[in-house]
């Protein structure tokens, strides 16, 4: 009899267990979009309910902050839910370090002014892509085509890759195409050499920003 009362307890303590509980769930941007299995659900605050023997994943979401994802498991056996749960949401730092620009991954055309000789042109072109990038990966003076090599940096939720490029439009008048190359994974720390795990990007690092501004104003007919 006792060893039947103490297995109608054990099962009632199972039962118990894995009830229907209940997360409240609250981030300090007010207007943070809360994201629960994929559907829109609420906004700042929301008390989400985690069906017994379900898992819930919950996304917390604001353009220029840095996202937030959690899951809360109701099974037996695993760690219980909290009651409450606040996200303190941090800026987004790659956004912070970047300006939103219609300069990205556009082809430029630069025409040269006619006073300028041919190969001083070429001489002030390498000396604005060594202001701004470390290395040149190809610089074809016979043709005039130049490439920078990848300049990458990584932050807390994305990694940035950057390039420049720049190719002859047309000989009269002298006229190049200049295209800053800006990408992003939204992940950290991405291989330079991971290109699927790239897109184009519409902002540009604040490092970059006067590049083709530059070009118009030292090679142009200003």
């Amino acid at each position: 009899m006792k060893s039947k009362f103490i297995m109608l307890m054990i099962g009632a303590m199972c039962t118990l267990a894995v009830k229907a509980q209940t997360v409240e769930v609250s981030a300090s941007e007010p207007d943070a979009k809360i994201i629960v299995d994929g559907q829109s659900l609420g906004t700042g605050s929301l008390k989400i309910k985690v069906p017994k023997n379900s898992c819930v994943n919950v996304k917390i979401q604001k353009s220029g902050f840095l996202r937030y994802e959690q899951t809360y498991c109701n099974k037996k056996g695993m760690t219980e839910p909290p009651k409450k749960q606040f996200f303190d949401m941090k800026k987004d730092d790659a956004e912070e370090a970047s300006i939103k620009t219609d300069q990205a991954n556009i082809d430029f055309s630069i025409e040269v002014n006619k006073k300028l000789d041919i190969t001083d042109v070429w001489k002030r072109a390498n000396q604005i892509v060594t202001d701004y990038f470390d290395a040149i990966e190809v610089a074809d003076k016979e043709t005039s085509y130049l490439r920078t090599a990848w300049s990458i940096q990584s932050f807390a939720q994305n990694t940035i890759r950057t390039r420049l490029i720049i190719k002859l439009s047309k000989s009269d008048p002298l006229t190049y195409k200049v295209k800053l190359v800006s990408e992003y994974s939204g992940m950290p720390l991405t291989s330079v050499k991971a290109d699927e795990q790239f897109h184009d990007w519409d902002r540009v690092l604040r490092k970059y920003q006067n590049v083709i501004s530059d070009f118009s104003t030292r090679l142009g007919n200003q």
